[in-house]
């Protein structure tokens, strides 16, 4: 059980069999969220009585769509949805929280600190500007924007063979036939909707899954640190 400044939220019997072990850690990320995300302007205070269900849950379910020991870079991470949840589920994963915003990226370098992920990396920076420096298999997006800005985004990011997964609502399927066209022109891919979580949560988190296809597996791979740690993107 968590709690917000003014009541408690109760863990849904859900999260417990998804989440296991893990579930004492991401108890603590959803009472970061019900405090300081709301102080912070990052969370609205209605979500909090479903923090779990639309927001965490819907978003750890999507970690059955990641192959295991993948780099991983959220797009537009905001409180760390679903990049800080991912983390915490899948240790496997290496994530880059990639966040332009200065005061969002300061709530989530607090959050990995407090939560002791050390499979979680800050980075301050757009997207656009990032090509050059991240290279992942697979980049995560929610709520970031419609799918062909986010495709411009997110696909440079992409080492061949690796895969965008956008969370998406009902207008998924309409918003990829609007879209595929211009999404192929950025880099060859094939798209479709998936729903991730089937049986584990109600309803299932739609995905717009798009998969770089037809290129070498050559490429500039992320810079590292002498430590093998991932730089973090210079204060701007």
């Amino acid at each position: 059980m968590t709690s917000s400044d003014d009541f408690e939220i109760e863990t849904p019997e859900q999260a417990r069999e998804l989440f296991g072990s893990n579930l004492p850690r991401i108890e603590s990320y959803v009472e970061l969220l019900s405090r300081e995300g709301v102080r912070r302007g990052l969370i609205g205070p209605r979500e909090v009585p479903r923090l779990w269900e639309r927001h965490v849950m819907n978003c750890a379910v999507v970690e059955e769509l990641i192959p295991w020991d993948t780099e991983v870079v959220d797009l537009g991470s905001g409180a760390g949805l679903p990049g800080i949840v991912l983390a915490i589920l899948r240790p496997d994963l290496r994530v880059t929280l990639l966040e332009p915003l200065l005061r969002r990226t300061v709530f989530l370098q607090e959050a990995v600190d407090f939560l002791e992920l050390d499979n979680a990396v800050v980075w301050r920076g757009r997207a656009e500007e990032q090509k050059s420096e991240l290279r992942a298999g697979v980049v995560t997006a929610r709520a970031v924007a419609p799918l062909t800005r986010l495709a411009r985004w997110a696909l440079p990011l992409l080492r061949p063979g690796g895969t965008l997964l956008a969370l998406k609502g009902e207008q998924a399927e309409a918003e990829l036939r609007e879209a595929s066209m211009e999404v192929a022109k950025i880099r060859p891919c094939v798209s479709e909707v998936v729903q991730a979580g089937a049986g584990k949560v109600d309803p299932a988190t739609t995905v717009i899954r798009i998969k770089v296809v037809g290129e070498n597996a050559g490429g500039a791979e992320a810079k590292r640190n002498p430590k093998g740690r991932r730089q973090r993107g210079r204060k701007r």
